[in-house]
């Protein structure tokens, strides 16, 4: 599986990982307030997730 994912924070990291979530594609199956929830998540890993699902022309879930 490639991992697309924007280099984040090591607590970032570790709350996808430990949700499954390896690359933007899976992350799209989750809606932008439930990964937000992830203990480890702030403003600013959520921010670069939301510019990286964009450059590729994806979005969270809706």
């Amino acid at each position: 599986m490639n991992n697309d994912l924007p280099r984040l924070g090591q607590p970032a990291v570790r709350a996808l990982r430990n949700a499954g979530i390896t690359n933007l594609q899976q992350l799209t199956q989750y809606k932008e307030s439930e990964i937000s929830q992830l203990h480890g998540i702030g403003r600013n890993a959520l921010k670069q997730l939301s510019e990286a699902l964009e450059q590729k022309g994806l979005t969270f879930k809706r």
